[in-house]
C-alpha cells in the first residue's frame, strides 16, 4: 500500500513543474512546418523548433539560407553558420518571421537562432 509524505508530495510537484516546463518550451518535439506555413500570423516571432531534411541551401557572399522540409511542408531557414549539405537530416531551432504577404501569398522564414 502507498503512504502519502511531504516527500513523495515535493517528489510529484518537482516531477510535474518539469514536465510543465518541457511541453512550455517545445522540449518533447518539433513543429510541424506546415502548421507554420498554414497559420503564419500564430507563430510570427515566436520561437520553434523544426526537424526534417535540407531540400536546399545557397550561400551568396553575406546571404545564407536552406529549405528545410518534412512531410508537412518546407520553409526557409536563414542562418549565419556553414549552410548544411543538400539531403541533411537536421533539427533547427529558431524564430519565425513573416517577412512579407502581398496577394495573399506570404514568406515566412525561419532565423536560426545563433549557437
Amino acid at each position: 500500500m502507498f503512504r502519502f509524505s511531504h516527500r513523495s508530495a515535493w517528489l510529484g510537484a518537482v516531477l510535474a513543474g518539469c514536465l510543465l516546463l518541457l511541453l512550455g518550451c517545445g522540449g518533447l518535439g518539433s513543429t510541424k512546418i506546415g502548421d507554420i506555413m498554414k497559420d503564419p500570423r500564430q507563430f510570427d516571432g515566436r520561437e520553434v523548433t523544426v526537424s526534417g531534411r535540407v531540400a536546399d541551401s545557397v550561400n551568396i557572399l553575406i546571404l545564407k539560407y536552406f529549405v528545410i522540409s518534412d512531410d508537412t511542408g518546407e520553409i526557409i531557414v536563414v542562418t549565419e553558420r556553414p549552410v548544411p549539405q543538400t539531403g541533411q537530416q537536421l533539427k533547427v531551432k529558431g524564430r519565425v518571421n513573416q517577412a512579407f504577404s502581398i496577394a495573399g501569398k506570404s514568406l515566412v522564414v525561419i532565423l536560426e537562432e545563433k549557437r
